[in-house]
């Protein structure tokens, strides 16, 4: 494929790029006709670089020819656009060319017809969430026929090499989409050819400044590298001779990693690129598998070997049927990454699904799985999004059940994501994990090569909290999935305790009244939506007066709720609050979701999924309605003078109290001059006049500095 897009910047004619095309494939009646078809559908349809409209059709092609000799995908590369923008139908299109093009047309139609809803530029806040949304619908309408996919991604290639021609603004959105969404399904379909070119093109466009730092290097020392690596190769081809291998049983080349691959490997390490080691890579192809033990048998006793970047995949394929055995050695004062592997091999590693997409040639097959999984995602965007940036968009690693199992996880995967790799129900009932035989957490990040047992336990605790530790969205959904259970059962308890404190009866009689009333479907509304508990009341209420026995009690009671607001949580009640308590064991944190308890006057707080306040909800003990306030609060910075007398600092405090300022941090200086004390405050409050405060707090005290913390943070 790298000699076809090599030639694709000099072609500047329909004539040319046919002439291309052909050089990929036999010419054939088919596809002759469908370059007819399309020169003259797209007749006076000119692109944004001025060129005809058809040779960008044709080309892209030649492209999809370059990785797969299948006539059909060739000749819907060249009817891609027709459908859209011309006049052409797909019955049309069906008479000609069968049913099987007018499927992979109609596949690519749909996708052009998904994404003209129009993603957001990149610097508009919620871009990937768009880009989620499309990324699933694209893989949905994709699913049915892999070969759709291959197509487009040939198709975004093409694009992608043309962008000169657009804006800036446009050259950035359409980068962007191109790294979120294609380059991650080229990685999973195992066509890495097309995952390079995609990256490194959308690199150069999203990181102009780093891109060009990289390429300045690899540019200024091109004639050393080729130096080395070319030694490299006629030590190794010599070797190879010496040891049995004929000249045409073998293959050596190397390169210069990828930009974007550097890039990545500086980002991780935190290096710049003259720092990055392993910038060269040489690649030997063999027969047979076999031989690819004894070739890396004579790289290891030539050169010394890193063994830590040792890695079989050949013996244990990745999940997209790579496979490959990679080394990194010692070469003099250079590093060079070594990858053997069969010619077979090369071309599913460079193909993928492309080089046998009916996945019936024996050997590994491609796994995909994952586009059905992620047809069945349903509608929650985010979580989507999720799964594209942690399944697909990373780096993998391999680890091992006991069985010998091999199981691929994005790298920072822990244990438990692992659990839910094997099954839903073993990452639910997980209390434990073995890796490599040691008893670890289950939220121990996993390592290339680790083995990893499991243990279950039926009644393993639900893990709210350990939602944001996983990487895979599997894990992460399943998650989801089980707190949001727990929260609507705790949602359901926490309303009858909250209803029942209001109304100061014992629970039994008001669920008895509930399982008869219109409310019964939605109570657990009443565990955070005020509105909804005054709705709840007034019809309990309007039912008792029905009876005359309760006329008395409801005479003596009140049932008005009194909003009372304590710190940055407003509670709703009948009683009298004045305090709040927040409990340790839960730690709960501004926006949590929390549930308050009512001790006397005080108002005690938990997380909601605190296991400790879960045994007090089933308990029955009274509750309160709370949410968090959210009203804007605004932090600043503080430095006063005190007088150093007993109380002083006591009553400023007091003060600023009384004034609504809640304090974050407080620190007394220890310089004393002329009996005064420096006192240095960081607080917030919902006031934002910054001069109304300081003419109340100068009231008190002298103010020695007194800004914005955001201001104090840029200093």
């Amino acid at each position: 494929m790298d000699s076809t897009l090599s030639k694709i910047d000099k072609v500047t004619s329909l004539e040319e790029a046919v002439r291309l095309l052909y050089q990929q494939i036999p010419q054939t009646q088919s596809i002759d006709d469908a370059i007819e078809l399309a020169k003259h559908a797209h007749t006076e349809q000119f692109r944004k670089s001025g060129e005809p409209y058809i040779i960008h059709p044709v080309l892209v092609a030649a492209i999809v020819a370059s990785i797969s000799s299948d006539e059909a995908m060739v000749t819907a590369a060249i009817l891609h656009d027709v459908v859209e923008d011309t006049h052409i139908s797909l019955d049309e299109i069906r008479q000609r060319f069968g049913d099987d093009v007018v499927h992979l047309v109609d596949g690519m139609t749909k996708i052009d017809e998904i994404r003209g809803q129009k993603l957001l530029p990149s610097d508009k806040e919620g871009h990937l969430t768009k880009s989620a949304l499309s990324f699933r619908k694209i893989l949905l309408a994709s699913t049915k026929d892999v070969r759709v996919l291959v197509v487009k991604l040939c198709d975004r290639l093409h694009n992608m090499m043309t962008l000169e021609a657009l804006s800036e603004a446009k050259q950035k959105r359409i980068a962007e989409e191109t790294m979120v969404v294609y380059a991650p399904i080229a990685h999973r379909l195992g066509v890495s050819s097309l995952k390079r070119e995609l990256e490194d093109l959308s690199f150069k466009y999203l990181f102009p400044d780093e891109f060009q730092g990289i390429q300045n290097y690899i540019v200024s020392h091109n004639q050393d590298f080729l130096e080395i690596i070319n030694t490299f190769i006629k030590n190794m081809r010599r070797l190879m001779l010496q040891h049995g291998f004929e000249e045409d049983q073998f293959q050596l080349f190397g390169r210069v990693k990828h930009f974007y691959s550097s890039y990545l490997k500086m980002q991780r390490k935190g290096v710049s690129i003259e720092e990055v080691l392993d910038l060269l890579a040489v690649r030997i192809l063999v027969k047979d598998p076999i031989d690819c033990y004894t070739v890396i048998g004579l790289v290891h006793l030539a050169y010394k070997p890193l063994m830590a970047r040792f890695k079989d995949y050949v013996s244990v394929p990745k999940e997209n049927g790579y496979q490959t055995i990679h080394t990194t050695v010692f070469d003099d004062s250079s590093i060079i990454e070594v990858q053997v592997r069969t010619f077979q091999m090369h071309q599913t590693a460079e193909l993928g699904v492309a080089a046998h997409w009916k996945y019936k040639t024996g050997g590994h097959a491609i796994n995909l799985e994952w586009l059905s999984n992620l047809s069945m995602q349903g509608e929650n965007v985010e979580l989507f999004m999720d799964l594209a940036q942690k399944d697909l968009f990373s780096e993998d690693i391999m680890v091992y059940s006991p069985k010998g199992e091999s199981f691929t996880l994005p790298r920072g995967a822990v244990a438990l994501d692992f659990a839910y790799a094997i099954h839903t129900d073993v990452g639910d009932k997980a209390v434990d994990a073995l890796i490599n035989k040691s008893k670890k957490s289950l939220l121990t990040e996993l390592k290339n090569g680790d083995m990893v047992t499991i243990v279950t336990n039926n009644h393993a605790a639900i893990r709210c909290t350990w939602i944001d530790a996983v990487r895979t969205a599997k894990a992460r959904q399943a998650l989801t999935h089980n707190c949001n259970i727990r929260m609507r059962e705790v949602d359901m308890m926490g309303a009858a305790n909250i209803v029942t404190a209001i109304l100061g009866l014992n629970q039994p009689r008001v669920l008895e009244w509930l399982a008869e009333s219109d409310f019964v479907n939605s109570f657990y509304k009443a565990s955070y939506d005020v509105g909804y508990v005054r709705q709840v009341i007034v019809a309990y209420l309007d039912e008792l007066r029905k009876n005359s026995r309760f006329r008395n009690f409801l005479s003596r009671h009140r049932f008005k709720l009194k909003e009372v607001r304590l710190g940055h949580l407003l509670f709703y009640s009948n009683h009298t609050i004045n305090d709040v308590s927040f409990q340790h064991c839960c730690h709960p944190k501004k926006g949590d979701a929390v549930i308050a308890f009512k001790k006397g006057s005080t108002a005690e707080v938990h997380h909601k999924m605190c296991d400790t306040a879960l045994k007090h909800v089933e308990n029955s003990e009274p509750m309160l309605l709370v949410r968090w306030d959210s009203q804007r609060v605004y932090k600043y910075h503080l430095i006063v003078s005190l007088v150093n007398s007993q109380g002083a600092l006591a009553k400023f405090l007091l003060f600023l109290a009384k004034i609504k300022i809640d304090i974050l941090s407080i620190e007394l200086g220890n310089k004393k001059e002329d009996e005064i004390q420096y006192c240095t405050l960081f607080f917030e409050t919902g006031e934002s006049n910054i001069n109304a405060l300081r003419t109340k707090i100068e009231q008190k005290s002298h103010i020695i500095e007194f800004v914005h913390a955001d201001d104090i943070y840029q200093k």
